[in-house]
């Protein structure tokens, strides 16, 4: 099992991401991974920017904290989990989620169950910038929803 957590200012790339999940890995058939990325819109508004802030002392304990969830429910091998802070723009990338498994099964369900539980309990905040200004993005139910589902 193995296990990287990273938040940064810092890009990454999804390609170099799966090739480190690949890596030195035959015991996994199954490598998923979820890239989520800045959208043009959101809540019917045009937005052209997004500002993320974290609370540093407890952001990778949060993240590692998920990460073991998801280990107690699913066989997964390697886990990769990157959160982007600082201001972002249009289309750069926020956040992955990589897992691999023996079985595409458990890896599916764990990748959700990250983003999923990473949405809601990770400390990030998002601020977004609209073409009628800035607003603090708060949690959505919907994501309360399907995180109870777990």
């Amino acid at each position: 099992m193995d296990t990287k957590v990273r938040v940064s200012e810092a890009d990454f790339n999804a390609g170099d991401e799966i090739a480190l999940l690949q890596a030195n890995n035959q015991a996994d058939g199954a490598v998923v991974t979820f890239t989520g990325r800045v959208r043009k819109q959101n809540e019917g508004q045009q937005v052209t920017g997004l500002f993320l802030e974290h609370y540093p002392a407890m952001t990778a304990l949060s993240l590692n904290r998920i990460v073991d969830s998801a280990r107690a429910k699913w066989v997964i091998n390697k886990v990769v989990v990157i959160h982007r802070v600082g201001q972002l723009n249009l289309g750069d990338n926020i956040v992955f989620v990589g897992v691999t498994s023996a079985h595409r099964g458990d890896a599916f369900a764990a990748a959700e169950f990250i983003m999923d539980y990473l949405k809601i309990e990770a400390p990030f905040w998002k601020k977004e910038t609209r073409t009628d200004g800035e607003v603090w993005i708060d949690a959505r139910q919907s994501d309360q929803d399907k995180a109870i589902t777990w």
